[in-house]
């Protein structure tokens, strides 16, 4: 028989219920209210949407004023939405029926998504209550109703209140509110409409005990009176200890002060802050393993110290990089190595070179020179690097690096002849980077590139446009990483060309139209740009001729796999498609200049020629069309990197067998296959063993690469590294600390490129650039007052790529047209043709190709 206090809480039960089912049918009647409203014809102002509101529903909604009251707006079916907050939206993104109707056009992936954070929340708000049914367990509970060994015998240090429990429990008259007071699941990260706040409220008003409601029905952590202490606490909460692990809770975490991420968050945020610490940190591939090792501690961590990381630790890194070193300095008799020397100015004028060997295993950071005062002299460089060669071994350097100043082509030139059997190579991943910043100064190309500014500075430089931006384009970023700030220029044209239709959508919907920013200068500018047809050709025409040479900077600059076989290809490539595009000899001849001159100057080496003659990839369509530059730039490499004449002799008689496909294994159906699929060098370990001098030779040719990029230099104390003030123990110790530094990153780089990437932090401000400013308030001001904290938080953009992407794209653009024409030399042209069939027209730049606009742009 139920007892009088069971029926009181039972009919407050009822009571509880019924309200929320009065309100929840509220909520239904502001929906369809809402939802009249906008359909007839309200006018839709965009509230935009606080940085604070983490919670992943917050992307796929719109904050809206209608009629004088904030609501939200699905960006999928357009329902408004007055109650319940961010966990309401949430279930109608889930399509969970209950609290709100199921959106009819949520994407699947979107779907699951908001399922798995709803059930998130719901296992918190279930490790909460645990929580606090345990508390209320320690407060209230007769000590001797715990587990026997749950009391244990006090001991030394418990009676001193030195605990190792894992779980830390505050004073009870201190304890948090009951959680049926926080917000419900979901409201916690961001807005909450007026129904949810008033069902709340009546259900905490019910919940709050009344008199005729007995202590045992009131929430555990309000006790009417503080329950008597028949045992220490310390003895209490250790006996709790050995019941502790039902509760699947993080250790160490305050109930009360939100959730166990966002503690953690702010803990790690307040010593990144106070330390100084780059907040692009976390960006570290070894962020996460550092996070995951301190929570596989347990308990109490042991704090670190500033000697630890000075002393033992750092000397543990540096066994550990040097026993990875050892793994590539084995491989360097095989395939060879090429030494990197990359230089740069610091801010107080000291010019400082570092220098790396590359090979196929890994990139080695070998050391950092103070060269204020040997770069003015060709001599002194030419002994520098000839000090480098010999360190590393010469008879495993191939070629140095080196930049491409007159004063390295002098050294250079004293290097090769000082050993005979490497050569000196200036930088090709500059030289191409050069190439796209000529072509970024070519009028016709700099006004596409002004316009596109134009775009992204305005739409980055208010909340408001950017928040409609983001809408439009599903949550993506305008701007994108690249190599370079002159890649950056045509990545960001192909990237702004991909969304097009997004854009035009955008200055063409309400909220824009009805908005303040069409009717400021920037943004009449911007939907004058947008809208005009021949931007957009003129931008697809431009990146269509550009992106051939893109892809091969980036392919030169990866490292993913040796470029030497590629770069000779992919010139021409980039030249073909320039010639293509423009289609008459006066508008492609400017920009076929441009490369040849630097062709001309810097790269025309033959390592260059060699690795196109050797690349497997190009077997076929060389045939017996070759240019003297190619076959001369392959003998030139036997009799320099062959010192035995006796093998040159064998290794001319194997070209011709290679060349004739009359030995060994070339012609097998495998080998033929393998040319598009495996790395060139090892191609010629696979099938080049009827030929075995001419295969060593290949190795050491097809495993080298054409850049001197370093590691990323940020955050390492190169500069402080020649401070002649420092002790000499100090100073070598920070030479470890260099070496350690750089090989760590050297060898995560690939790691490093799937980082997030905000396009207006400062972190990528030399990238970047100006696309970010709006250059139509410089004068005059921002249209409206910035508040970063507005802004929507950006996706973490990772790229899709996978490890071999730009080998991938180069590869499905070789065929046996271009292969025949590369192979015929780089600056091969046909002066004979009649340009009587080109173009007649003096029509600007997007005009000038006909049907080649309605290509797409890949």
């Amino acid at each position: 028989m139920a007892t009088p206090e069971a029926e009181a809480a039972a009919a407050a039960a009822d009571a509880v219920a019924l309200a929320v089912a009065r309100d929840e049918a509220a909520e239904e009647d502001d929906d369809e209210a809402a939802a009249a409203a906008a359909g007839e014809g309200g006018l839709e102002v965009v509230v935009p949407i606080g940085a604070q509101k983490h919670d992943p529903a917050w992307k796929h909604c719109l904050m809206v004023r209608l009629a004088g009251r904030d609501r939200l707006k699905c960006v999928y079916c357009g329902k408004h939405f007055l109650g319940g907050g961010i966990h309401r939206f949430k279930e109608h993104l889930a399509r969970r029926p209950g609290n709100a109707c199921c959106c009819p056009d949520v994407p699947a992936d979107v779907e699951a998504l908001m399922h798995r954070s709803l059930d998130e929340v719901a296992a918190k708000k279930l490790r909460k209550r645990a929580l606090a049914a345990a508390m209320a367990a320690v407060a209230s509970a007769d000590p001797a109703a715990l587990p026997a060994a749950s009391s244990p015998s006090p001991s030394p240090s418990a009676s001193n209140g030195d605990l190792a429990s894992p779980i830390h429990v505050l004073p009870l008259n201190q304890a948090p509110r009951a959680a049926e007071e926080a917000p419900p699941m979901g409201t916690g990260s961001g807005w909450t409409g007026g129904g949810a706040t008033k069902r709340r409220k009546k259900a905490l008003a019910v919940r709050r005990a009344p008199a005729s409601v007995p202590q045992a029905q009131q929430h555990p952590l309000q006790p009417a009176t503080p329950a008597p202490q028949t045992q220490p606490p310390h003895q209490t909460i250790m006996a709790l200890d050995a019941t502790a692990t039902a509760l699947p809770l993080s250790r160490h975490v305050d109930p009360a002060a939100g959730s166990d991420r966002d503690q953690v968050c702010m803990a790690v945020g307040r010593f990144l802050y106070d330390a100084g610490v780059p907040l692009e940190a976390v960006n570290s591939v070894h962020f996460q393993p550092m996070v995951d090792a301190i929570s596989s501690m347990g308990g109490k961590p042991e704090v670190f110290s500033y000697h630890d990381f000075r002393g033992c630790v750092l000397k543990k890194s540096l066994d550990e990089v040097s026993a990875q070193l050892e793994y590539y300095k084995g491989s360097w008799t095989r395939t060879g190595c090429s030494v990197l020397s990359d230089e740069w100015t610091t801010d107080k004028g000291r010019t400082l070179m570092t220098f790396s060997v590359y090979c196929p295993e890994g990139t080695m950071f070998l050391k950092s020179v103070d060269a204020t005062d040997i770069v003015t002299s060709s001599d002194a460089l030419f002994e520098l690097l000839k000090s480098v060669v010999e360190e590393v071994g010469e008879k495993n350097v191939v070629q140095v690096i080196t930049n491409n100043s007159e004063i390295h082509a002098a050294a250079g030139k004293r290097l090769g002849e000082t050993f005979p059997t490497l050569f000196w190579s200036p930088c090709t991943f500059r030289c191409i980077d050069g190439m796209l910043q000529d072509f970024s100064k070519e009028t016709a190309v700099s006004e596409i590139i002004s316009n596109a500014k134009t775009i992204t500075g305005f739409l980055y430089s208010s909340a408001l446009a950017l928040s409609l931006m983001k809408k439009h384009l599903q949550g993506k970023d305008l701007l994108v990483p690249a190599e370079t700030r002159a890649a950056m220029n045509f990545v960001t044209l192909k990237n702004m060309y991909s969304v097009k239709e997004d854009l035009q959508a955008m200055i063409s919907s309400d909220e824009w139209v009805h908005c303040l920013l069409p009717k400021i200068p920037g943004g009449i500018e911007v939907s004058n740009i947008v809208s005009n047809s021949q931007f957009w050709s003129s931008c697809a025409l431009v990146v269509r001729a550009t992106e051939p040479l893109v892809h091969l900077l980036k392919l030169v600059g990866s490292n993913k796999r040796p470029a030497m076989g590629y770069v000779y290809a992919g010139l021409y490539k980039a030249k073909a498609a320039i010639k293509k595009e423009l289609v008459k000899k006066s508008d492609y001849m400017p920009y076929w200049n441009i490369i040849d001159q630097r062709w001309d100057r810097h790269m025309q080496r033959p390592l260059h020629s060699a690795g196109f003659f050797l690349n497997p990839l190009f077997f076929d369509g060389i045939g017996d069309n070759i240019s003297n530059e190619v076959f001369s730039g392959m003998l030139d490499c036997v009799e320099r990197l062959v010192s035995d004449v006796k093998i040159q002799d064998k290794i001319q008689k194997e070209l011709n067998m290679y060349r004739s496909e009359a030995a060994g294994d070339f012609r097998r159906q495998m080998a033929i296959r393998a040319r598009r699929t495996l790395p060139p060098a090892e191609w010629w370990y696979m099938y080049g063993g009827a030929c075995p001098n001419l295969t060593r030779l290949a190795v050491r040719i097809l495993s080298q690469t054409s850049s001197a990029k370093g590691c990323d230099r940020t955050h390492i104390p190169f500069e402080q590294l020649h401070d002649q003030r420092m002790n000499i123990f100090e100073r070598q110790r920070m030479h470890h600390l260099t070496f350690v530094q750089c090989n760590l990153r050297l060898q995560y780089r690939q790691q490093y490129k799937a980082k997030a990437f905000d396009p207006i932090s400062v972190d990528y401000i030399d990238i970047v650039d100006d696309w970010v400013v709006d250059r139509s308030t410089l004068f005059s001001g921002p249209a409206e007052q910035p508040n970063w904290m507005e802004i929507s938080q950006p996706f973490n953009w990772t790229s899709s790529a996978g490890p071999g992407d730009e080998f991938e794209s180069f590869i499905e653009g070789v065929d046996d047209e271009m292969i025949q024409g590369a192979s015929r030399g780089i600056q091969a042209d046909d002066d004979d043709k009649d340009d009587s069939n080109d173009v007649e027209k003096t029509l600007p730049v997007g005009e000038q190709v006909g049907s080649n606009l309605d290509k797409p742009v890949n």
